[in-house]
């Protein structure tokens, strides 16, 4: 006899977590089933290396939203961040430049290498901030249908256009971002390219794009709106990014919520138009009238439903949505922090830089999308490592350090052989780069998992390893997230919803797709 829920989650990421925690707030007897052995999706810690703790995905606190913190009461559930120092970037020649929340030392750095940088920068950094304050109210939004098919996509356009009617003139900064090459927008204010780089750099983490790629812009503002604006603090997480699963989950539990790990979904289960349960691999059969789906819409849509039950324009949309990955992790249990020959601690003003960015410059960063886009990895791949070990002592073993890092590009399907056999070259290629910095820092290697894209893939399921299940690019957003006309989390099948990163807003670890959905949900239950 199948078991019976109000409400099945599937995939234990942090927003399906999310998801499953507000539906149990609200009294729904509610299920996560999670394919791996440990809950936590892409923001899980695992010992790999006996004795180390690697945050195996994401990274770095940097999105998770202040109200999903609040409301689920996270610190009382373990969740605490740690300070991550100001952003420090190396370059060729010895020098570096620091990035730092503080505007005016920011823009002391930018002078080293141009007056009039410097000068552009507070104006910049206010315009920037006031467009990013316009996509964090957004967040919390649940897109509209902007063609106006029936009545209610009309009064919700409606209702979203008169909300913002204040925004005025500051759409076309929206346009902007959604539309220019992060170079071209940056040029706008910057002349520097080292200057550019240090902002150009998030327009290719963890998509194929490079700075001169038309809107590679929105992707600068997608990161720093949350690293560098407060949005819930950012820095390390104390016990490694799987600490804020860990927290998401126990508040769930308290309100009753369950969770079932080592359970592969391989079918939704629908009658009559609509979802009825899911079906697992061992054959077990689990019913509910609610079933909201934290995997990629790509998975959901074309792998786990019957033929035929969808619309046809609503599936070639959905073929259409493109997951193209080319982001790589290096996790390393190392004798010692890598040691930059171009970092004083007296003259940056810290002790250590934990957080990295290598990427000198507009070129060299326009040029490992070059080497990407024809299917080889980055003969200079730009990299982010991080040494949360600094900061955090439970990660580690005494005098020895946790490393992670992360950078791009290495296309999901190489040009030439295949990663299984040509993997230990590219990762002698991108010691290589790190060792150029920090010299000698590859010697003190004690082991290290490697992950592209086909294992980011087979890992957590994400077609073609996207960290963001699929292209954070203006036809991928929003109105359009994963579909036009499905924006609003749920799906042609009545009782199926999405809440996962193919959902507005994308991806990073928010836990705002999760809430969104959960609220919808919620919402249709009392029609």
């Amino acid at each position: 006899m199948a078991e019976r829920y109000d409400a099945v989650i599937v995939g234990g990421g942090h927003n399906g977590l999310t998801c499953g925690a507000y539906l149990a707030r609200a009294g729904l007897r509610t299920l996560v089933l999670e394919r791996r052995d440990v809950v936590g999706g892409a923001a899980v810690t695992e010992e790999t290396v006996p004795g180390f703790r690697f945050s195996t995905f994401s990274y770095l606190m940097s999105l998770l939203h202040p109200k999903v913190i609040a409301e689920l009461d996270l610190r009382r559930h373990g969740f605490e961040v740690l300070p991550a120092s100001d952003m420090f970037s190396p370059l060729p020649d010895g020098n570096h430049i620091v990035f730092s929340d503080d505007v005016a030392r920011t823009q002391r750095e930018f002078a080293r290498f141009s007056a009039r940088d410097a000068e552009s920068y507070p104006a910049f950094d206010r315009y920037l901030t006031e467009s990013a304050n316009i996509v964090r109210k957004l967040l919390l939004e649940t897109p509209p249908d902007p063609s106006c098919r029936d009545w209610r996509s009309f009064r919700d356009t409606a209702k979203l256009l008169w909300k913002y009617r204040r925004v005025g003139d500051k759409l076309f900064r929206l346009i902007d971002l959604m539309t220019m090459s992060a170079d071209a927008y940056l040029s706008e204010w910057f002349e520097d390219t080292h200057v550019k780089a240090v902002l150009a750099y998030y327009c290719g983490i963890g998509t194929l794009a490079g700075p001169k790629t038309p809107g590679s812009a929105y992707v600068i503002m997608h990161h720093v709106m949350g690293e560098h604006a407060g949005a819930g603090g950012w820095g390390f997480v104390r016990g490694g990014m799987g600490t804020i699963t860990q927290a998401i989950a126990a508040a769930g539990r308290e309100k009753g919520m369950q969770i079932r790990t080592g359970a592969e979904v391989i079918a939704i289960d629908t009658a009559g138009g609509r979802a009825t349960g899911v079906t697992l691999a061992d054959g077990t059969r689990i019913e509910a009238p609610i079933v909201a789906c934290n995997i990629s819409a790509k998975v959901v849509f074309l792998k786990l439903l019957p033929d035929g039950v969808l619309p046809a324009d609503f599936v070639r949309d959905l073929r259409g949505y493109r997951t193209y990955s080319a982001a790589f992790k290096i996790n390393i249990a190392c004798e010692r922090l890598p040691h930059y020959t171009s970092f004083d601690p007296d003259v940056c003003g810290f002790a250590y830089p934990t957080y990295t960015h290598i990427g000198p410059s507009i070129e060299y960063l326009e040029r490992a999308y070059d080497d990407a886009k024809w299917g080889n990895w980055s003969r200079d791949p730009f990299i982010t490592p991080v040494a949360p070990s600094f900061v955090d002592d439970t990660v580690a073993p005494p005098g020895k350090h946790v490393v992670h890092l992360f950078g791009g590009h290495a296309p999901y399907t190489l040009a030439e052989g295949d990663w299984e056999t040509r993997k230990p070259e590219f990762v002698r290629n991108v010691l290589r780069v790190i060792d150029s910095h920090a010299p000698g820092f590859s010697d003190g290697i004690i082991d290290m998992q490697v992950l592209v894209p086909p294992d980011i893939e087979a890992k957590i399921g994400s077609p073609h390893g996207h960290i963001f299940h699929g292209e954070l690019s203006a036809d991928q957003l929003f109105f359009a997230r994963p579909a036009p006309h499905w924006a609003d989390y749920r799906s042609p099948i009545r009782g199926l919803y999405q809440c996962g990163s193919s959902a507005h807003p994308g991806g990073g670890v928010g836990a705002v797709a999760g809430h969104n959905a959960a609220r919808e949900i919620l919402k249709d239950r009392r029609k």
